[in-house]
């Protein structure tokens, strides 16, 4: 088989061309795959939707999460930290689906890996709060690297 000099022809590479380095913020594979999604490689419609709907989604998350920690409701924490997971994960953003599941562990009253229990709830509410910094960072840089591809 010969070796292809011309990446822009192989169907796999869709949406790869001006692509950003997402470094460990975003995983390029499962953003791709969203990018394949779009009709119009310019616009961008369908794919722009998706990631600024997921903008709108997380900061309004981000809020229930702040008023669930000043009422110290693990069990909305660990709601919250599930649905902001999935939603996160499916644009593969990968370091805020990490922290999104440490949320919903702790908020669970078990350890980051869900494994072990803990039963210290002001153990729990600390490892979120601890979590939450790192978390609202990371956003703001996938935030920063999407904008920036959708020329926003």
């Amino acid at each position: 088989m010969a070796a292809r000099h011309d990446s822009q022809e192989d169907p796999s590479d869709a949406g790869s061309v001006g692509l950003p380095d997402f470094g460990d913020n975003i995983d390029q594979m499962t953003f791709e795959q969203i990018l394949e999604m779009d009709d119009d490689e310019e616009e961008r419609d369908f794919s722009k939707s998706i990631v600024f709907g997921f903008f709108e989604q997380a900061e309004a998350t981000f809020k229930k999460m702040d008023t669930s920690l000043e009422n110290r409701d693990l069990a909305s924490l660990s709601s919250l930290g599930h649905f902001l997971k999935g939603s996160s994960a499916t644009l593969g953003l990968t370091k805020i689906k990490d922290s999104c599941e440490k949320i919903q562990h702790y908020g669970a009253n078990k350890d980051e890996t869900g494994t072990n229990d803990v039963p210290d709830n002001d153990l729990c509410l600390e490892r979120i709060k601890k979590t939450m910094a790192p978390l609202k960072h990371d956003y703001t840089e996938a935030e920063s690297i999407l904008k920036r591809f959708y020329h926003e």
